[in-house]
């Protein structure tokens, strides 16, 4: 199937018209002071392109100067968190030396033994003496 409409004005001798968009006015740009600095002024196209390496690499150093940022801020978090680990390790430590003192007193150590059926001296400890020749 083809299309009928165009062979038959072909046949009769109609000249055809190629349809032509018709050209569109370019949007002028505002004169104000921003387009007149990027376009004329300070910052060209030219300009611009020959700074991006060195943009690219402001870029760059503001990336690594975000990343050691939170990298210190980790680090201050973690030092924060040991120290009261610490803090906490250290009033363990004082508790439960108090409680070793408290516990190794002669009374609290006659306490715990009775239970075994031990039972403290009452009489003083004897010291044995041995003469000098008595042993050989």
């Amino acid at each position: 199937m083809s299309n009928q409409f165009k062979n038959e004005t072909t046949e009769e001798g109609e000249v055809e018209r190629e349809v032509q968009p018709e050209p569109k006015e370019k949007a002028e740009l505002p004169r104000n002071f921003f387009t007149m600095m990027f376009t004329e002024g300070v910052i060209s196209k030219e300009a611009a392109t020959d700074m991006l390496p060195f943009i690219i690499f402001i870029a760059f150093l503001g990336m690594i100067y975000i990343g050691n940022r939170h990298f210190a801020e980790n680090n201050i978090r973690d030092i924060d968190r040991l120290g009261k680990e610490v803090k906490e390790l250290s009033w363990d430590y004082k508790t439960l030396k108090a409680d070793l003192m408290m516990k190794s007193t002669q009374t609290e150590v006659a306490k715990e033994v009775d239970t075994l059926g031990l039972q403290e001296p009452v009489e003083p400890p004897k010291k044995i003496v041995i003469a000098e020749g008595e042993f050989e």
